[in-house]
């Protein structure tokens, strides 16, 4: 793999707290607004807040808008640029786990190039979106989260960093996870991690799909509109954090649909037992314990379903997933759905909400149906990857997310 250090784009060390904020897919737009402070990078990532009433997010205003507060941001002190190209160390914690990530500039061509592996499909305009945002600020300002297979070498160097220099950022986030944040300015640990991760096989797309695919195809327009392109520009980089596969923790991605596809309930609940074993729980929640195991919330009630044995593959990589399971036996075959990754009759909701977030969306009448799942492993996603396949939309949620706003990345 090739990575490079970069001189990074941050906020001054007392600011840093302010500054960082909660990733722009994570909040709809009321949400940023509520959430943002005077300092936050919500405004620049998600600027249509600094509107009233809130503006449409990919009207021309509020692209002008993200230059404008980038610009201020620097201008203000609030992000200034570091003078010298180095890596840097964040480790985030959760529940008192914590994950140690490399902050790095990630090639270009080794995402082209399938070094760098999906797992997800992605949505043409969700791509198209976030290229605009990364090329009018010419800059990667929130990083991708990839994983790569462990190396020891790297896990000592990243401790030992850590545990004899002192952080350049520590805080703890108004949700609770603790961030920290070092700059690794030593010229010959640098070209060192360079060297390492020459010999990295493959790193993997964990979380930002969308994001990734955005950096590389503005680097590769950039390249193809410069008739001097020599490989080493800028461009040909975005911002990684890349953490080792042992110390990343994937939970449950869950569904809400919208309606029955005219059936009742009880009509409902009939199709699903040729399928499923059902075991009524009633009001209290149902959390899944085992895989092919789901829990659903229907008409006031939850319930276990249990997927019936020949129902499910387990020797292949997807057909073992519990999202084409119920895919396959729920959303296909007695829903209609449809595509997921376009149809308006199914939402998704990350397991950091809490199952009691799909019966409030069931309660309130916004959705008919809500599906909980067990959460695939991290062993997992790397085989899908390894083997080419692809993954349903929205079948992995990393949490902690990055906080965006730590570090950007300048193209130029």
């Amino acid at each position: 793999m090739k990575i490079k250090p970069f001189a990074g784009i941050r906020p001054p060390r007392e600011l840093a707290a302010e500054v960082a904020s909660r990733p722009y897919d994570v909040l709809n737009s009321a949400e940023a607004k509520s959430e943002a402070g005077e300092k936050s990078l919500l405004h620049i990532i998600k600027p249509e807040i600094d509107f009233d009433p809130i503006a449409d997010e990919h009207s021309q205003q509020v692209y002008d808008k993200a230059v404008e507060n980038f610009n201020l941001w620097q201008e203000r002190g609030w992000l200034t640029q570091d003078d010298k190209e180095m890596y840097y160390i964040y480790a985030q914690t959760m529940d008192g786990r914590t994950q140690y990530g490399l902050v790095a500039a990630a090639n270009v061509d080794d995402y082209m190039t399938g070094k760098i592996k999906k797992h997800e499909l992605t949505r043409r305009d969700k791509e198209d979106d976030r290229m605009i945002h990364v090329r009018i600020q010419n800059a990667n300002l929130e990083p991708v989260f990839f994983a790569y297979p462990d190396v020891d070498e790297m896990n000592k160097i990243v401790a030992d960093y850590v545990a004899t220099h002192a952080p350049e950022y520590d805080f703890t986030a108004p949700d609770g996870f603790g961030h920290k944040f070092w700059k690794i300015d030593d010229d010959e640990i640098i070209h060192r991690i360079t060297e390492i991760f020459r010999n990295v096989p493959a790193m993997y797309v964990a979380d930002g799909h969308h994001r990734t695919a955005a950096a590389a195809r503005v680097g590769a327009e950039k390249r193809d509109q410069n008739p001097n392109h020599t490989g080493n520009e800028e461009y040909n980089y975005f911002l990684a954090v890349i953490f080792p596969e042992s110390q990343l923790h994937v939970i449950d991605y869950n569904r809400v649909v919208r309606d029955l596809n005219g059936l009742s309930p009880a009509e409902f609940l009939d199709k699903l037992r040729e399928s499923f074993d059902i075991v009524e729980i009633g009001p209290d929640i149902y959390k899944p314990n085992k895989l092919h195991n789901f829990g659903m919330y229907l008409d006031g009630k939850w319930y276990s379903l249990t997927a019936k044995p020949g129902t499910y593959n387990d020797n292949d990589p997807i057909g073992v997933l519990d999202v084409t399971v119920l895919s396959n036996l729920v959303f296909d075959k007695i829903l209609n759905l449809g595509d997921l990754r376009t149809s308006k009759r199914i939402d998704f909701v990350g397991g950091i909400r809490g199952l009691g977030e799909l019966q409030k969306r069931v309660d309130s009448g916004e959705m008919a149906v809500a599906f909980a799942l067990y959460p695939v492993t991290m062993r997992q996603i790397i085989d899908i990857a390894d083997t080419g396949n692809i993954m349903p939309p929205k079948t992995t949620w990393f949490e902690p997310k990055l906080r965006s706003g730590l570090v950007i990345h300048k193209l130029s």
